[in-house]
């Protein structure tokens, strides 16, 4: 009987610490929610689509701009065209030096003749396409000092990589060399044109020389346009 009195308050004390860690327990504040962090990001706007009568203005502004411009070239009183031409080689069925066939070099002689772009045997090319390093030589009927030349490229533009003046004694002297950086994908004639100092000589020709390689296609020139007094 001792031993169990002894007992008894031991297991009261243990009820009673029971007890009050599970009112402990109980009275802890439940953990609340995390809050939303971040709202969503508005959604962006949506891509303007452009106004197709604006557009179709923008093209037909750049059209008169460019008929002006070959306008004012063609008018150039100090500009005259190649009468005589040979080349490094050409696609005409007749290769002789001023054979007047298609796609020969006398085509690159005289006012410009190719109305659009595209192939057209009125204007000169080389015998093969992507061929590498061509060049194509003009003459012209007045010798002069010259500050200028331009070339009208009717096909595949943009391989032009040299250009040398020839003086009357026919000494090569080359005004420009480098890489055409010119891009354009609108399928429009493109003149190359190179103005340098005026040249203390009197040049009577044009060499031109192209990397075929550089432009996928036949690079087609339909006139060649010398300026100078």
């Amino acid at each position: 009987m001792k031993l169990r009195a002894a007992a008894l308050p031991c297991l009261l004390l243990g009820l009673t610490t029971l007890a009050a860690c599970s009112k402990k327990e109980e009275a802890a504040p439940a953990a609340t929610a995390a809050p939303a962090t971040v709202a969503a990001a508005p959604a962006a706007p949506a891509e303007a689509v452009p106004d197709e009568a604006a557009r179709q203005a923008a093209e037909k502004k750049a059209a008169i701009d460019r008929a002006l411009k070959e306008q004012a070239l063609l008018e150039d009183p100090k500009g005259q065209w190649a009468t005589s031409a040979t080349a490094s080689s050409t696609y005409a069925t007749d290769k002789a030096p001023g054979a007047d066939t298609g796609y020969g070099a006398i085509k690159a002689t005289g006012k410009p003749d190719v109305e659009q772009y595209g192939d057209n045997s009125n204007a000169w090319t080389t015998e093969q396409s992507d061929a590498g390093i061509e060049w194509l030589e003009l003459g012209f009927a007045r010798p002069v000092n010259a500050t200028e030349v331009r070339v009208r490229q009717s096909f595949y533009p943009g391989a032009i990589i040299k250009l040398e003046l020839i003086d009357e004694a026919g000494a090569k002297h080359a005004v420009w060399d480098g890489v055409d950086d010119l891009v354009d994908g609108s399928s429009n004639i493109i003149w190359f044109v190179r103005s340098f100092e005026r040249s203390a000589y009197k040049a009577k020709g044009v060499r031109i020389t192209l990397a075929t390689n550089a432009v996928a296609g036949w690079n087609e020139i339909d006139a060649v346009q010398l300026v100078g007094e």
